[in-house]
């Protein structure tokens, strides 16, 4: 997977198209993400004792990788492979070729 923790990216497809979040958490197996601020549900939770309230928590939901790129000097950029010259695989943007 190409995205990694930590990334700045924007959504480009879905109810939350145009917010721009950090990933929190990437999940390879399922190919998805976690963004910060989006695809955000309610879940309700009861209390378990009598000095606990029960309250309506907001969690991020996983989104398909596919539907984020990756955020880079302001634009949205794919992102690439390639070998650096002590023989390191790095990742560069592919719209400017700069490391990221």
């Amino acid at each position: 997977m190409k995205l990694r923790k930590g990334d700045t990216v924007r959504v480009i497809h879905g109810k939350d198209r145009g917010k721009e979040g950090e990933i929190k958490q990437v999940l390879p197996a399922a190919n998805k993400v976690v963004v910060i601020g989006v695809n955000v549900a309610k879940r309700h939770t009861s209390r378990s004792s009598e000095k606990q309230q029960s309250e309506i928590k907001l969690i991020e939901k996983p989104i398909a990788a596919s539907n984020v790129m990756l955020v880079h000097k302001g634009g949205v950029t794919r992102v690439g492979f390639k070998i650096d010259g002590k023989g390191n695989k790095v990742r560069i943007a592919r719209s400017t070729g700069d490391e990221i």
